[in-house]
């Protein structure tokens, strides 16, 4: 006799079998959703992280690299008291975070996607040259509230002058109240963009991170699909840096990167119509961990049109235009921060 497990009658299938494959599809719909979206934590700390409409540069990248392969994120911004124990217990994990040991334990984290660097900006004239923040002690120091380094950068030496936002930290430092204001990388690089003549004739600008720290995308590990995420986050990095995504979303003109993965960076343009001048500065994503851009004559390298070139000399004319889409950075047209001089 021949059995017919699970084969329709005639007219339709029949009613327990039907209800297993309900049972089913409902089952895939909710492991679908819990694998498509993560809810994920931050602090309020501009311009990396903050609520969506502000300055958010981090978030933003992270975003937009968890879209590109799929998954939806919803980013819950908490009091930084709350942060560790909120990420630790509550959520799936962070866009923006630093590693430590009892975060290892908890979560998988990407690799850098990103580094926060405390760079010294004065007045002209002024001596930027402090190798570490105890060289600067006694001196007074801007900082946007929020800013949250550590006990050893508190006890560093200087007066920590709290401000409420990069733009008033300049305003501090312009108008005589303190003698320095440390500034994100980032920020100075927006600036330099921006405001480049402002930069030239008002400030003076360090040249070496007084404080460095790598920020990581992370996922819980008790999530089946931690490791596959963050696998495909990695992957996602590089691509983003040649399409100019990475330009986009942290607002800078030029960026120094490893494009071809051989060990040495180039300098990457926000377009390749990048305009007539070498770039003598580009934002250096990974300062740590990337060389300096340097060939066997020790110029620069500048990827342009999915080609890597030696000097500024061997670049082609053609790429050596304004792109109409994109203002010169010689004129101001700040938008992320209003600078006032």
């Amino acid at each position: 006799m021949r059995r017919f497990l699970g084969r329709p009658r005639r007219g339709g299938y029949r009613p327990a079998f039907g209800l297993f494959l309900l049972s089913i599809a409902a089952a895939s719909l909710i492991v679908s959703a819990q694998t498509d979206q993560l809810r994920l934590v931050s602090t309020a700390w501009p311009p990396f992280t903050n609520e969506p409409g502000r300055p958010r540069f981090a978030l933003d990248l992270v975003e937009a690299a968890l879209h590109r392969i799929g998954l939806r994120t919803s980013t819950t911004i908490v009091e930084a008291a709350r942060f560790t124990s909120s990420l630790l217990n509550d959520f799936d994990g962070s866009g923006a975070v630093w590693r430590d040991d009892e975060r290892e334990r908890v979560l998988l984290f990407s690799q850098p996607y990103l580094e926060n660097r405390l760079i010294l900006v004065g007045r002209t004239g002024a001596d930027v040259s402090a190798a570490a923040l105890g060289d600067l002690k006694g001196k007074r120091i801007a900082i946007v509230e929020g800013y949250s380094y550590g006990e050893a950068v508190d006890r560093a030496g200087p007066t920590f002058v709290r401000s409420r936002s990069e733009e008033d930290s300049l305003a501090l430092l312009l108008g005589g109240s303190v003698d320095y204001t440390l500034m994100d990388d980032l920020v100075v690089q927006y600036i330099v963009d921006n405001y480049a003549k402002e930069a030239q004739t008002r400030l003076a600008l360090g040249s070496k991170p007084l404080v460095t720290r790598p920020l990581y995308f992370a996922v819980r590990r008790t999530r089946p699909d931690a490791q596959a995420i963050i696998n495909r986050f990695n992957a996602q990095l590089r691509g983003m840096i040649a399409d100019r995504t990475y330009h986009q979303l942290l607002h800078v003109s030029w960026i120094e990167a490893d494009i071809d993965s051989d060990g040495r960076a180039e300098y990457v343009p926000y377009s390749d119509r990048a305009g007539p001048q070498e770039p003598q500065r580009a934002y250096a994503l990974f300062s740590t961990t990337q060389p300096k851009p340097q060939s066997g004559d020790g110029e620069r390298r500048f990827y342009l049109g999915g080609t890597i070139y030696t000097d500024w000399a061997t670049v082609p004319q053609t790429y050596k235009g304004y792109d109409s889409q994109h203002p010169d950075p010689a004129r101001s047209t700040g938008s992320i921060f209003t600078f006032r001089w």
